[in-house]
Protein backbone atom coordinates (compact mmCIF):
# COMPACT_ATOMS: atom_id res chain seq x y z
CA UNK A 1 0.00 0.00 0.00
CA UNK A 2 2.55 2.42 0.87
CA UNK A 3 6.13 2.27 -0.67
CA UNK A 4 8.39 2.87 2.76
CA UNK A 5 7.60 5.88 5.33
CA UNK A 6 8.69 8.45 3.09
CA UNK A 7 5.96 7.88 0.17
CA UNK A 8 3.35 7.74 3.60
CA UNK A 9 4.50 10.63 4.48
CA UNK A 10 4.41 12.80 1.50
CA UNK A 11 0.56 11.01 1.13
CA UNK A 12 -0.05 12.17 4.20
CA UNK A 13 1.36 16.02 3.75
CA UNK A 14 -0.68 16.50 1.01
CA UNK A 15 -3.97 15.07 3.13
CA UNK A 16 -3.47 17.79 5.81
CA UNK A 17 -2.49 20.98 3.45
CA UNK A 18 -5.78 22.49 4.94
CA UNK A 19 -3.78 22.66 7.90
CA UNK A 20 -1.24 24.81 6.39
CA UNK A 21 -2.31 28.07 7.80
CA UNK A 22 -3.22 27.18 11.07
CA UNK A 23 -0.03 27.60 12.76
CA UNK A 24 1.13 23.73 12.67
CA UNK A 25 3.95 21.69 14.76
CA UNK A 26 4.25 17.99 13.85
CA UNK A 27 5.28 15.77 17.08
CA UNK A 28 6.57 12.31 15.63
CA UNK A 29 6.67 9.15 17.84
CA UNK A 30 9.94 7.97 17.30
CA UNK A 31 11.20 5.65 15.78
CA UNK A 32 9.08 4.78 12.75
CA UNK A 33 7.06 8.35 12.83
CA UNK A 34 9.87 10.80 12.44
CA UNK A 35 10.33 9.91 8.59
CA UNK A 36 6.84 9.92 8.26
CA UNK A 37 6.76 13.12 10.40
CA UNK A 38 9.34 14.80 8.54
CA UNK A 39 7.74 14.58 5.46
CA UNK A 40 4.57 16.26 6.32
CA UNK A 41 6.79 19.45 8.17
CA UNK A 42 8.70 19.31 5.44
CA UNK A 43 5.56 20.29 3.10
CA UNK A 44 3.56 22.04 5.54
CA UNK A 45 6.56 24.26 6.74
CA UNK A 46 5.66 23.36 10.45
CA UNK A 47 8.72 22.47 12.91
CA UNK A 48 9.26 19.16 13.61
CA UNK A 49 9.45 17.32 17.31
CA UNK A 50 9.21 14.16 19.25
CA UNK A 51 6.66 13.03 21.70
CA UNK A 52 8.42 10.06 23.73
CA UNK A 53 6.05 7.21 24.30
CA UNK A 54 6.88 3.53 25.66
CA UNK A 55 4.95 0.67 26.06
CA UNK A 56 4.41 -1.30 28.65
CA UNK A 57 4.85 -4.47 27.85
CA UNK A 58 2.86 -7.24 30.41
CA UNK A 59 4.28 -9.42 32.93
CA UNK A 60 6.40 -12.73 30.24
CA UNK A 61 4.58 -11.34 27.22
CA UNK A 62 6.44 -7.67 26.55
CA UNK A 63 5.10 -7.27 22.80
CA UNK A 64 1.24 -7.06 24.80
CA UNK A 65 0.71 -3.29 25.65
CA UNK A 66 -0.66 -3.14 29.18
CA UNK A 67 -0.61 0.34 29.14
CA UNK A 68 2.16 3.41 27.85
CA UNK A 69 4.06 6.15 29.45
CA UNK A 70 4.86 9.49 28.39
CA UNK A 71 7.55 11.99 29.50
CA UNK A 72 7.31 15.15 30.63
CA UNK A 73 7.39 17.28 34.09
CA UNK A 74 4.41 15.04 34.79
CA UNK A 75 4.42 11.93 33.05
CA UNK A 76 1.62 10.44 31.93
CA UNK A 77 0.49 6.67 32.50
CA UNK A 78 -1.93 5.03 30.36
CA UNK A 79 -3.49 1.56 30.80
CA UNK A 80 -4.76 -0.68 29.11
CA UNK A 81 -7.37 -1.83 31.52
CA UNK A 82 -8.73 -5.26 29.45
CA UNK A 83 -4.89 -6.50 29.56
CA UNK A 84 -4.77 -5.54 32.85
CA UNK A 85 -7.93 -7.14 34.62
CA UNK A 86 -7.04 -10.24 31.58
CA UNK A 87 -3.80 -10.69 33.25
CA UNK A 88 -4.19 -9.90 36.46
CA UNK A 89 -1.44 -7.10 36.09
CA UNK A 90 -0.77 -5.48 39.72
CA UNK A 91 -0.48 -1.62 40.00
CA UNK A 92 2.67 -1.98 41.53
CA UNK A 93 4.06 -3.57 38.16
CA UNK A 94 2.80 -0.98 36.14
CA UNK A 95 4.44 1.95 37.81
CA UNK A 96 7.78 -0.09 38.20
CA UNK A 97 7.64 -0.35 34.65
CA UNK A 98 7.12 3.24 33.79
CA UNK A 99 9.57 4.26 35.84
CA UNK A 100 11.93 1.79 33.56
CA UNK A 101 10.78 3.56 30.59
CA UNK A 102 10.68 6.59 31.33
CA UNK A 103 14.80 6.28 32.06
CA UNK A 104 14.78 5.32 28.23
CA UNK A 105 12.83 8.05 27.43
CA UNK A 106 15.36 10.24 29.14
CA UNK A 107 18.10 8.60 27.13
CA UNK A 108 16.17 8.87 24.08
CA UNK A 109 15.74 12.53 24.74
CA UNK A 110 19.12 13.39 25.28
CA UNK A 111 20.54 11.49 22.00
CA UNK A 112 17.81 12.87 19.62
CA UNK A 113 17.50 16.10 20.55
CA UNK A 114 20.64 17.32 22.98
CA UNK A 115 20.11 20.34 24.53
CA UNK A 116 17.64 21.87 22.22
CA UNK A 117 14.17 23.06 23.94
CA UNK A 118 11.17 21.15 22.85
CA UNK A 119 9.00 22.89 20.39
CA UNK A 120 6.14 24.94 22.41
CA UNK A 121 2.98 23.48 20.79
CA UNK A 122 0.55 26.34 23.25
CA UNK A 123 -1.80 27.45 21.14
CA UNK A 124 -0.86 25.98 18.32
CA UNK A 125 -2.33 23.21 16.18
CA UNK A 126 -0.51 20.18 17.28
CA UNK A 127 -0.06 17.15 14.69
CA UNK A 128 0.98 13.76 15.88
CA UNK A 129 2.01 11.94 13.59
CA UNK A 130 2.92 8.12 13.43
CA UNK A 131 3.72 5.00 10.57
CA UNK A 132 0.62 3.19 11.52
CA UNK A 133 -1.73 2.26 14.64
CA UNK A 134 -2.32 -1.15 15.78
CA UNK A 135 -4.41 -0.79 19.29
CA UNK A 136 -3.51 2.71 19.84
CA UNK A 137 -2.39 2.34 23.57
CA UNK A 138 0.91 4.58 22.83
CA UNK A 139 -1.01 7.26 20.31
CA UNK A 140 -3.56 7.77 23.20
CA UNK A 141 -1.10 7.96 25.95
CA UNK A 142 0.72 10.69 23.69
CA UNK A 143 -2.11 12.54 22.81
CA UNK A 144 -4.07 12.47 26.55
CA UNK A 145 -0.23 14.20 27.32
CA UNK A 146 -0.24 16.71 24.70
CA UNK A 147 -3.65 17.94 26.14
CA UNK A 148 -1.95 19.24 28.97
CA UNK A 149 0.97 21.28 26.88
CA UNK A 150 -2.59 23.78 25.66
CA UNK A 151 -2.54 23.03 21.76
CA UNK A 152 -5.48 24.90 19.96
CA UNK A 153 -6.35 21.96 18.22
CA UNK A 154 -4.94 18.08 18.35
CA UNK A 155 -4.90 16.01 15.06
CA UNK A 156 -3.97 12.71 15.01
CA UNK A 157 -2.73 11.87 11.14
CA UNK A 158 -1.38 8.36 10.30
CA UNK A 159 -1.08 6.56 6.93
CA UNK A 160 -2.45 3.27 8.15
CA UNK A 161 -5.21 2.52 10.95
CA UNK A 162 -8.26 0.42 12.24
CA UNK A 163 -11.57 1.83 12.07
CA UNK A 164 -12.74 0.67 15.51
CA UNK A 165 -9.56 1.87 17.31
CA UNK A 166 -9.92 5.18 15.37
CA UNK A 167 -13.30 5.67 16.57
CA UNK A 168 -11.88 4.62 20.17
CA UNK A 169 -9.67 7.84 19.93
CA UNK A 170 -11.89 10.28 18.60
CA UNK A 171 -12.28 11.40 22.33
CA UNK A 172 -8.58 12.27 22.57
CA UNK A 173 -8.34 14.26 19.37
CA UNK A 174 -10.16 17.07 17.43
CA UNK A 175 -9.22 15.89 13.95
CA UNK A 176 -8.32 12.12 12.68
CA UNK A 177 -6.46 12.06 9.36
CA UNK A 178 -5.77 8.57 8.51
CA UNK A 179 -4.98 7.64 4.77
CA UNK A 180 -5.96 4.06 4.43
CA UNK A 181 -8.76 2.15 7.32
CA UNK A 182 -8.80 -1.85 6.94
CA UNK A 183 -10.92 -3.90 9.02
CA UNK A 184 -9.26 -6.15 10.08
CA UNK A 185 -5.24 -5.47 10.46
CA UNK A 186 -2.26 -7.48 12.04
CA UNK A 187 1.06 -5.78 12.05
CA UNK A 188 1.47 -2.04 10.87
CA UNK A 189 4.33 -3.46 8.33
CA UNK A 190 2.24 -5.70 6.15
CA UNK A 191 0.81 -2.27 4.58
CA UNK A 192 4.40 -0.81 3.53
CA UNK A 193 6.89 -2.42 0.69
CA UNK A 194 9.75 -1.51 2.80
CA UNK A 195 9.16 -1.42 6.33
CA UNK A 196 12.58 -1.29 7.59
CA UNK A 197 13.21 -0.18 11.13
CA UNK A 198 14.37 3.27 11.72
CA UNK A 199 17.67 3.45 13.11
CA UNK A 200 18.36 6.41 16.05
CA UNK A 201 20.45 7.42 13.59
CA UNK A 202 17.91 8.38 11.31
CA UNK A 203 16.01 10.17 13.52
CA UNK A 204 18.86 12.53 15.48
CA UNK A 205 19.69 13.50 11.49
CA UNK A 206 16.09 14.03 10.84
CA UNK A 207 15.03 16.48 13.53
CA UNK A 208 18.69 17.68 13.44
CA UNK A 209 18.01 18.95 9.93
CA UNK A 210 14.12 20.06 10.35
CA UNK A 211 15.37 22.15 13.25
CA UNK A 212 18.57 23.95 10.71
CA UNK A 213 18.58 26.98 9.50
CA UNK A 214 16.59 26.63 6.24
CA UNK A 215 13.86 24.59 8.07
CA UNK A 216 13.83 27.97 10.17
CA UNK A 217 13.54 30.17 7.82
CA UNK A 218 10.55 28.33 6.00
Amino acid sequence: MFADRIDAGRRLAAALGHLRDRHPVVLALPRGGVPVGYEVAKALGAPLDVILVRKIGAPFQPELAAGAVVDGAEPVIVRNEEVVRAYGIEEDWIEAEARRELREIERRRRLYCGDRAPVSVRGRTAIVVDDGIATGTTVRAALRALARLGPARRVLAVPVAPPDTLAALASETDEIVALEQPEWMGAVGQFYADFSQTSDEEVTRLLADAAGPLARGR
